[in-house]
C-alpha cells in the first residue's frame, strides 16, 4: 500500500462513522484494549468476528512465524487494524484517529496482515467431499435428484481502481471498473475455491475456463458437477438451467406452480444455486471494502478478494451461527445488489489478457444434456404424483 493512497480527500471511508466513535477512549486507553476489554459486541461490530475467534486467528498467525509482535504493537494490534479497515472501508487518515499511529505504520501493519492471510489462505479453501450435502440429502425438493451435486458457481464484479491506461480491459459490459471474480461455493454458505483479478470486460466462460485449466485449479470430484446460471454452458462437471425458460426466483409469481419438467428443474435448480447469492451476500456485509474500489495497487485489490473470502470460511468454521451468517440462511432470500466477479492461486495472482479456447466436444455436451433431462424427468414424474395423491 502506497501512502499516497491515504491523501485523498473527499474518497468515502476518510471519516470515521458515527456508531463508531462512541468507543473511542478517552483516558489515554488504546481503542483496540477497549474493544478486546469491551462486551463481544464490540468485537462484532469493529473487528467483524467474535472475540474468541479473534484471538484464535492471532494464535494461528503467531504459530506459523506470519505475524510477530513488535516493540510498538503486538499481533493483536496488527489483525485489528487489518479487520477494521477491510471491516469498515476506511482509509488510513481516518484509522489513524483510533489507533494513534502514523499513517505508514498503519498502512504497514495492513499490508503485513493481508500478506500473511494470503500465506494460509489455502487452508480455509476445502475441496468437496463424496457424501451427498445434507441441505440436498435432507430436502425432498432435491433430493435424490441433485444428489451428485457438489456446490454453485457463480462469477461477480468487485470495482476496481486502475489507472487510465489500464482502464480499458477493466471496463464491464455495464461501463463499470471491476475484477471479475469466479467462485464456487458450497450449500452451506462457505468458499470451495475462488479466482480473483480477471479483467471486467472477460466472459464469464473465460473466467471459468481458466479456473479448470490453471495449476492450482477448481477441482470436479468425478462423477459430481456444480450447478451454474444460464451465464454458462450445460457441460461436463456443470449443470445450467434450461435456456429460455424462466428461472430466477422473481420470475415466477407468488403462489405458481411449474407447469411442465422444464419449469420445475429451473425452479429448484434456483433455489439450490441460491447459495451464491447468500454466500455473497454474507461476504459483502462482513466486508464492505468490497463494494466500493479501494485506491490500493491492482495486485493489492486481488489479494484483498482471496484474503475475504478465506477469513469468511474461518469465521463460518469457527462461528457457524455468526450474526451475519444468521442473515444469510434463510434459502429464497433474493438480493437485488449482485456485485460483479475470485483464484486462489497461491491462492492467487491472474492478470491475463489472452483469450483462452473453450472447447467442449458435442458429446460431452449431449452427455450432459441428457443428465439434465433425466433429473428433470425424475423430478417431474415425482412431482406429478405427489401432486395428483393431494
Amino acid at each position: 500500500m502506497e501512502s499516497s493512497d491515504d491523501e485523498k480527500d473527499g474518497v468515502l471511508g476518510n471519516y470515521i462513522p458515527t456508531e463508531l466513535t462512541r468507543v473511542l477512549a478517552s483516558s489515554g486507553v488504546k481503542f483496540v484494549d477497549q474493544v478486546l476489554n469491551g462486551q463481544n459486541e464490540l468485537c462484532l461490530e469493529n473487528f467483524r468476528m467474535d472475540k474468541h475467534v479473534f484471538y484464535k486467528l492471532c494464535d494461528i498467525l503467531q504459530a506459523k512465524g506470519l505475524l510477530r509482535h513488535t516493540n510498538r504493537i503486538k499481533i493483536e494490534e496488527q489483525l485489528a487494524i487489518f479487520m477494521f479497515v477491510i471491516g469498515h472501508n476506511l482509509r488510513t487518515r481516518a484509522v489513524q484517529e483510533l489507533f494513534r499511529y502514523s499513517g505508514e505504520t498503519i498502512s504497514r501493519h495492513f499490508n503485513n496482515v493481508l500478506n500473511a492471510i494470503m500465506a494460509i489462505s489455502l487452508d480455509f479453501f476445502q475441496p468437496p467431499g463424496s457424501d451427498v450435502p445434507p441441505e440436498i440429502l435432507e430436502d425432498p425438493r432435491f433430493y435424490p435428484y441433485f444428489q451428485d451435486c457438489v456446490g454453485a458457481v457463480d462469477g461477480i464484479h468487485i470495482p476496481v481502481m486502475v489507472g487510465v491506461d489500464e482502464q480499458g480491459p477493466f471496463r464491464n459490459k455495464n461501463g463499470m471498473l471491476s475484477q471479475n471474480v469466479l467462485a464456487a461455493c458450497s450449500f452451506d454458505l462457505k468458499f470451495h475455491y475462488v479466482l480473483a483479478g480477471w479483467e471486467g470486460s472477460a466472459s464469464d466462460l473465460q473466467v471459468l475456463n481458466s479456473a479448470l485449466t490453471r495449476r492450482n485449479k477448481l477441482q470436479v470430484p468425478k462423477g459430481k458437477y456444480y450447478l451454474v446460471d444460464n451465464k454458462y454452458a450445460n457441460m461436463a462437471g456443470f449443470i445450467a438451467p434450461y435456456p429460455d425458460i424462466p428461472y430466477y426466483l422473481k420470475e415466477y409469481p407468488i403462489g405458481y406452480q411449474p407447469q411442465d419438467v422444464r419449469e420445475l428443474f429451473n425452479e429448484r435448480h434456483s433455489l439450490l444455486r441460491n447459495a451464491t447469492d447468500r454466500t455473497f451476500g454474507a461476504l459483502k456485509a462482513r466486508f464492505p471494502i468490497l463494494m466500493s474500489a479501494p485506491p490500493y495497487p491492482l495486485q493489492t485489490q486481488v489479494k484483498l478478494v482471496v484474503a475475504a473470502c478465506a477469513i469468511h470460511n474461518y469465521i463460518r468454521r469457527e462461528k457457524p451461527d455468526d450474526w451475519i451468517f444468521r442473515m444469510y440462511e434463510q434459502e429464497g432470500t433474493v438480493f437485488e445488489d449482485s456485485l460483479p466477479p475470485l483464484d486462489v492461486e497461491q491462492p492467487i495472482m491472474h492478470i491475463d489478457t489472452q483469450d483462452p479456447d473453450i472447447g467442449v466436444e458435442t458429446e460431452q455436451l449431449e452427455i450432459s444434456s441428457q443428465l439434465r433431462d433425466s433429473i428433470a424427468t425424475e423430478m417431474w414424474n415425482d412431482y406429478i404424483h405427489d401432486f395428483s395423491a393431494m
